[in-house]
């Protein structure tokens, strides 16, 4: 299915009935849209899909409906208060995914017109309740890609300026490389009309409120994070793909990234990096295949610490100790900067 997971259909998705299917996540991981990277992450694919399976479980608890069936555990499907042991497949309903066509050096989008429901929404949703350094906002904004007023603010944002409300933003999710676009430009791709974009907002806004309060308890900040939605068969958004996880979101600890930006923080001052941004400004399109380099693999202290964030984040969040002899995250943490520092 894409660089950090795989999927087994069962049954696929019609105009008339959603499939059925299991995401297998693994430990592998991708930065900077490169897709997968040299190295994987011990049990971070089990970790996430715990992660994912209690925020599921959270948002049904509140009537929010998702595409989540259970988590498996041998021939079973349960749900995680009946899972013994760190799993990495998670059983979903399976949505059309409709793929715009290129036209003309253009996507074309025209079926979205047309459908009713049953399917991937082709839009990332992005909330930000800061903007932390690396924030893409930044890069857009000195590029002049967006003005400052295009994103409801009243001049140009500071490094870890606090958003209240949060910032919502929203990108591409089907072309070869997302790009961010209006929330105009969105309903007219996705055929969404000004009540549904309301409605998918107010969804996305109680998403996050649901993960900034549970990551608090552990002594996280909730940065920013993304979602996918879909429409099931009646055109009710039903929230789908994976949320709440450190693949997902950006949380920091006393300023610090609790989440793969870390490894985006070290891949930064990489000749392959510089390479990748090179390959970007000279063919949106077929940046990856003309870029000269690869990534480098990571340095296994690193590796070791970015295994120990994912496991101790989902212990912490779920109240039950899936990863043994685990260190807490704040214990974890004090061990990357220290890292970082050398």
């Amino acid at each position: 299915m894409g660089s950090v997971k795989d999927l087994k259909i069962f049954r696929e998705a019609t105009k008339e009935q959603t499939g059925r299917g299991r995401f297998i996540f693994s430990d592998r991981y991708s930065v900077f849209d490169w897709g997968e990277m040299p190295d994987q992450i011990d049990h971070k694919g089990a970790a996430i899909a715990l992660l994912g399976a209690f925020f599921f479980e959270k948002l049904e608890q509140i009537g929010i409906s998702t595409h989540y069936l259970g988590l498996v555990e041998g021939d079973q499907v349960n749900k995680l208060s009946h899972i013994k042991r760190p799993v990495d497949m998670m059983e979903v309903k399976i949505l059309q995914v409709i793929k715009p066509e290129m036209k003309r050096d253009q996507y074309d989008y025209s079926r979205y017109q047309e459908e009713k429901g049953g399917f991937l929404i082709p839009l990332e949703v992005i909330y930000r309740n800061s903007l932390p350094p690396g924030s893409s906002v930044f890069k857009r904004l000195e590029k002049g890609e967006v003005k400052p007023e295009d994103l409801g603010l009243q001049g140009m944002p500071v490094q870890n300026q606090k958003m209240v409300p949060p910032l919502l933003d929203v990108s591409t999710k089907l072309e070869v490389t997302d790009r961010y676009i209006t929330w105009d430009e969105a309903g007219n791709l996705s055929g969404l009309c000004r009540e549904e974009i309301g409605d998918l907002k107010k969804l996305v806004n109680t998403v996050n409120e649901l993960i900034t309060r549970e990551f608090s308890r552990i002594g996280l900040v909730n940065e920013d994070g993304k979602i996918e939605v879909g429409f099931d068969h009646r055109r009710r958004l039903m929230v789908v793909d994976v949320l709440g996880t450190l693949d997902e979101c950006r949380f920091t600890y006393e300023g610090l990234p609790v989440s793969k930006e870390i490894l985006r923080i070290y891949y930064r001052n990489t000749p392959w990096h510089r390479a990748t941004e090179e390959a970007k400004a000279r063919n949106r399109q077929r940046w990856k295949e003309i870029c000269p380099l690869g990534p480098e693999p990571l340095p296994s202290r690193l590796k070791q610490l970015v295994s120990q964030i994912y496991c101790a984040c989902t212990n912490e969040i779920t109240k039950k100790e899936w990863f043994k002899n685990t260190p807490p995250i704040k214990e974890v943490m004090t061990k990357i900067k220290e890292f970082l520092k050398d």
